[in-house]
């Protein structure tokens, strides 16, 4: 299987590669009509999966697993996973790594992070000191096979981001992801220090990072950019107004179908696209 390399042969392409945040199995039917790469984030496979922040409660068989699902489903898409701090231990980290590559993954994202962990975006984050990440950086590396990794780091002292930044440029890493870049200054900044690693951008909605279009990325020379949660908060906002909806309504359903919205028709179609029988070789994805 190819499916590291060829995330990374559209990554090295013009232009800024995007990757969809997806939170289950439905989301990723969705987004799979519109985008060819997935992200699979933490903060969206939390809340989904367990109904928790993003504060370090994934337990790696549960993401493996769904990877596993993922992979079957959807062969011609990218799957990018954020596997957090490789949950805690090198040894942990690379047999999870392992388990991802023979599950389909097309990469993985290792952040520096000490627990207790945050999402990349919020307040209170604290790194491990550099040489115990790059141990635990490399480790992975070594065993990766074929899958793009991404080393990122959680910094926010400004001297350290950099020259984390500068040292995870010159590792074997494919991609190097600075999470929670606060404007389009250190993004150049980065980009700067980095030479010509490819960058990773993480836009999530109420985050830190300004909101930038692809084109605007491109000229920054940022090559691939993760969407952690539009699906996630498209959800939530969608099943509150639904919900109102059908409150106000004391309980009579909305019409459906035949574009007055999604009913079972709709749904089944979608969803049986996933079906194995239906797949062609995933030619695009050089498997």
């Amino acid at each position: 299987m190819r499916y590291g390399n060829a995330l990374r042969e559209d990554i090295s392409a013009p232009g800024t590669t995007p990757l969809i945040g997806i939170y289950d199995m439905y989301s990723a039917s969705v987004a799979a009509q519109h985008y060819d790469g997935f992200f699979v984030s933490g903060f969206g496979f939390a809340a989904s999966h367990y109904g928790l922040p993003d504060i370090g409660f994934i337990a790696w068989p549960d993401m493996v697993a769904f990877v596993e699902r993922l992979r079957l489903a959807f062969p011609g898409r990218h799957l990018l996973v954020d596997i957090d701090d490789g949950y805690v231990d090198p040894e942990v980290a690379c047999h999870v790594v392992q388990r991802l590559a023979r599950s389909g993954a097309s990469g993985v994202i290792l952040e520096d992070q000490k627990r207790p962990r945050r999402c990349g975006h919020a307040d209170g984050k604290q790194v491990l000191p550099f040489e115990e990440y790059l141990e635990k950086l490399n480790m992975v590396l070594e065993c990766r096979g074929d899958m793009l990794v991404v080393a990122r780091t959680d910094a926010v002292e400004e001297d350290d981001i950099l020259y984390r930044a500068a040292a995870l440029a010159k590792t074997d890493a494919d991609v190097v992801l600075v999470d929670g870049v606060r404007s389009v200054e250190w993004i150049r900044r980065i980009r700067d220090v980095i030479g010509d690693k490819p960058l990773l951008f993480n836009q999530i909605a109420g985050g830190k990072s300004p909101r930038l279009s692809l084109p605007e990325l491109g000229e920054l020379g940022v090559d691939v950019a993760i969407y952690s949660t539009p699906c996630l908060f498209a959800a939530h906002e969608a099943i509150d107004t639904a919900l109102r909806g059908l409150k106000a309504a004391d309980g009579r359903l909305p019409e459906a179908g035949e574009g007055r919205g999604i009913g079972v028709p709709e749904s089944t179609r979608l969803l049986e696209l996933n079906m194995s029988r239906h797949h062609d070789s995933p030619s695009s994805l050089g498997v």
